[in-house]
């Protein structure tokens, strides 16, 4: 033991040589059985050989970033065909409760023909429609894509105003518009002069005449009349309300009657069916001076007398011409 320490190497054993056994003997093995997971073990690491690289794909794609470059995509693309699209444009216009405006105007005026339907603006169409002559309320609805729908609610006129081979429309405020259709059973007033100038003219008249007004409401809308003339002579002719309240009355009182003549020095009058013309100036008090008329005809006629005009105007100061 000394002289291996002192010399400081081991010694090793000397192996028994190997020898080739040619001849083996067979053994028995256990019955080994398949463990009850390794079907779920191998179906799962199938599939995660074709999960693992789907995720990673789809994780990709599913990036903010690319989502909403797509979404500006698809918003460019939608915009695109959008705006090059026939069919987002108005094309069809109809128009509802119109009789005698016609339709081209209002289509015309509303400026929706031919425009898309995101430059369309209906709150604008509807004013500029309800600028048309005859147009009380106008609406405009619009549908997708390309569906448009006017609705026009007109002013009736309540006569026929005539000057010359010319006819207008008068309406509730008195104002005058081209007529758009023939009308039946309206009354026809028959003027010698422009509407623009009645302002001056049924001033002199009522100065000349000495005509009274009844009622305070009737000087207040005399006074409203002439301002109103003052006002828009420049922009539209219109009939004065005492013109226009008298005309309907004298309808109203002698339903027979469907044509008036208006004289600024005589007002309103018409034939008489017995040969001669009267005359009742203008305003609301018709009635009394149709009394004053048929007590002046009654009178004339039981006295022989024929009349070729009878001026009742002024109903306090009538007046007459016998016929020759």
């Amino acid at each position: 033991m000394s002289e291996r320490k002192e010399n400081g190497k081991q010694r090793l054993r000397k192996q028994p040589r190997m020898r080739r056994v040619y001849s083996a003997s067979s053994a028995t093995l256990p019955d080994l059985s398949m463990p009850k997971t390794a079907k779920k073990r191998k179906q799962r690491n199938s599939r995660q050989r074709f999960t693992k690289p789907v995720s990673g794909v789809g994780a990709m794609l599913l990036n903010a970033r690319w989502i909403s470059l797509a979404v500006m995509a698809l918003t460019a693309y939608a915009l695109f065909v959008i705006g090059g699209d026939d069919r987002f444009f108005l094309s069809y216009i109809p128009v509802e409760g119109v009789s005698t405006i016609d339709i081209n105007d209002i289509v015309a005026e509303s400026g929706l023909a031919g425009s898309h339907i995101f430059a369309a603006d209906p709150q604008a169409a509807a004013e500029k429609i309800g600028e048309v002559g005859g147009v009380v309320t106008a609406t405009v609805t619009l549908h997708w894509p390309n569906e448009v729908m006017i609705r026009v609610s007109e002013k009736p006129p309540l006569a026929t105003w005539q000057e010359g081979d010319q006819t207008f429309w008068i309406d509730a405020d008195g104002q005058l518009t081209p007529s758009r259709a023939q009308t039946v059973g309206l009354l026809n007033i028959i003027s010698e002069v422009p509407a623009t100038k009645f302002a001056d003219l049924f001033s002199k008249v009522e100065e000349e005449t000495g005509t009274e007004e009844s009622t305070e409401a009737e000087t207040t809308a005399e006074k409203n009349t002439e301002e109103q003339a003052t006002e828009s002579a420049s922009q539209a002719a219109f009939v004065p309300q005492p013109v226009l309240a008298g005309a309907l009355q004298l309808r109203e009182l002698r339903p027979n009657i469907d044509k008036l003549i208006y004289k600024p020095s005589d007002g309103l009058g018409y034939q008489d069916g017995r040969g001669w013309t009267a005359y009742f100036g203008t305003g609301h008090d018709m009635h009394q001076k149709l009394v004053v008329y048929e007590t002046i005809v009654a009178s004339l006629l039981e006295r022989g007398a024929r009349p070729a005009y009878i001026s009742v105007a002024n109903q306090h100061k009538p007046y007459y011409r016998l016929a020759p």
